[in-house]
């Protein structure tokens, strides 16, 4: 059973689609900071760099975004059809229409380009085209020929159109209205750049619930499961024809519990952070993503086999190939994937692990593509980059190791407190210091008398007194001089030494 489940929250909105009670996609969107990936904006140029064949925008964010000149259109407004002999089309205090086509993200501005496009269910509108394409994943079938020249029937004259994988299970009746909607939303967004000053956001695109439907919505998909009333309303409104002709599909979810927990999801997508990821077998990966690519290594772990060692490393590897396509899938991982097989020595083997990775990834919505195996057994993977990586999403930089993923050991702690009570004692009136500190540092620094010297030599006359933190952070410590004779210490505190 495959099931699209959407769970609405004042703060986000989640998406999970669940193949057999097994997370296979998940999307979430926080309320706070939107998607702007889709939007059109009319923008004015700031800046163009002909060495960079580059300009960059003023959309009306903080940062200017950036556009490519692969990007741009020709005078005539219509897509450069010579992607080896782009041109510089515009100029400083040109304002132009743009699509963002990647959101922000660290330092970098958002990616936008001049070739607009609106999608709908069954297709999508290029006006600045004229041709009707199809989908890379549609095979050539007498439906898809049908579908194509009907398209070309209806379509407006100098209007593109591309046919989604989703168009085969669209009626004729649903096809046309989708043109007409899409030429509806084009001609309100011409007159709305004619009427507006830039910067300004000149269309904004769907919720996530909407996109979801429209874009996972297919014949395979069982039920839809909504937790909101006023989100399942929209979406009934937005796809009437998916309602007529299955009326069950819509679902509205009414209980207390959360529809997460309800579907047993919580956990899976509390490990979609996770670095490690553990296999059926016992076997597991290792994820770890840096600012160029994401690599991918692979472990046998627990899982010993029972044949030959070259037949367990090859059982690895063939569920890691599985399990590599669904994490890409969940995590969103886009831009250039290094994956690290266990070594195997049978060309034949190699074959097959390679086959089965193909055809993972051709279950991908998104482009993805496999490249060889390099000389050193690692394996390329490119995936395009579309939306924000779920990592990005629902985590944070580290407010304590600033992003480098690891802590000061105890040690290093106790040093630095040492080198803090050294300056403290330069003042004689400082005799005595209470320190509160986390435990591990307090358990270290007694176990390993790792400040006895200290004590025994320049603090010999000095009163120290350390006390263990629950809450403390283990690099965190707070030091109190005082000259009180009698001290209200807890019941935890010790002198040190």
């Amino acid at each position: 059973m495959k099931q699209i489940i959407i769970a609405c929250h004042p703060a986000n909105t989640r998406v999970c689609i669940v193949e057999d009670g097994k997370l296979v996609e998940f999307w979430v969107e926080r309320e706070s900071t939107g998607r702007i990936v889709g939007n059109i904006y009319k923008g004015k140029v700031m800046n163009v760099l002909p060495g960079m064949e580059s300009a960059f925008v003023n959309i009306g964010l903080e940062k200017n975004a950036f556009l490519y000149s692969g990007d741009m259109v020709d005078g005539d407004g219509c897509v450069q059809k010579d992607p080896q002999n782009n041109k510089l089309n515009v100029k400083v205090g040109d304002e132009i229409l743009v699509q963002v086509v990647k959101d922000q993200f660290g330092n970098k501005g958002a990616r936008i380009s001049m070739n607009i496009s609106l999608p709908s269910r069954g297709l999508i509108l290029m006006p600045q085209i004229d041709y009707v394409g199809v989908s890379r994943k549609l095979q050539n079938t007498e439906q898809v020929n049908d579908l194509v020249n009907y398209v070309e029937s209806i379509r407006k004259k100098g209007h593109g159109y591309i046919l989604r994988t989703q168009s085969t299970d669209c009626s004729k009746e649903e096809i046309l209205q989708d043109t007409e909607e899409l030429e509806d939303k084009w001609a309100k967004i011409q007159d709305a750049f004619i009427h507006k000053s830039a910067p300004a956001l000149i269309y904004k695109d769907e919720s996530l619930a909407i996109r979801a439907v429209r874009d996972m919505l297919r014949s395979d998909v069982d039920e839809i499961i909504v937790d909101n009333e006023k989100v399942y309303n929209e979406l009934k409104a937005a796809f009437p024809h998916v309602c007529e002709e299955n009326p069950n599909l819509f679902k509205l979810y009414t209980h207390n519990e959360n529809v997460v927990y309800a579907y047993n999801l919580s956990s899976q997508i509390d490990s979609i952070l996770k670095k490690k990821v553990e296999m059926s077998n016992g076997a597991y990966l290792v994820i770890d993503r840096t600012e160029a690519l994401t690599v991918i290594d692979v472990n046998t772990g627990k899982y010993v086999g029972q044949k030959q060692l070259s037949e367990t490393i090859f059982e690895t590897n063939k569920i890691a190939a599985k399990e590599i396509a669904r994490q890409l899938r969940l995590r969103n991982l886009g831009g250039i994937i290094v994956v690290d097989f266990i070594d195997m020595d049978k060309q034949s083997q190699i074959d097959e692990v390679m086959a089965i990775l193909k055809e993972e990834l051709a279950k991908d919505r998104i482009k993805t593509t496999l490249i060889d195996i390099t000389p050193l057994g690692l394996v390329e993977i490119t995936r395009k980059k579309s939306n924000s990586m779920i990592g990005d999403v629902m985590l944070q930089p580290c407010p304590y190791c600033g992003g480098d993923g690891y802590v000061y050991s105890e040690e290093h702690v106790a040093t630095k407190l040492k080198q803090d009570l050294n300056m403290l004692f330069k003042n004689p009136l400082n005799t005595t210091v209470i320190v509160e500190l986390s435990v591990n540092v307090f358990n270290k620094i007694f176990a390993y008398k790792l400040l006895e010297k200290e004590c025994e030599t320049i603090w010999q006359d000095k009163r120290i007194y350390l006390v263990p933190s629950e809450i403390m952070h283990i690099e965190k410590y707070k030091i109190r001089a005082t000259n009180d004779m009698i001290i209200d210490l807890p019941d935890v505190a010790k002198l040190l030494y």
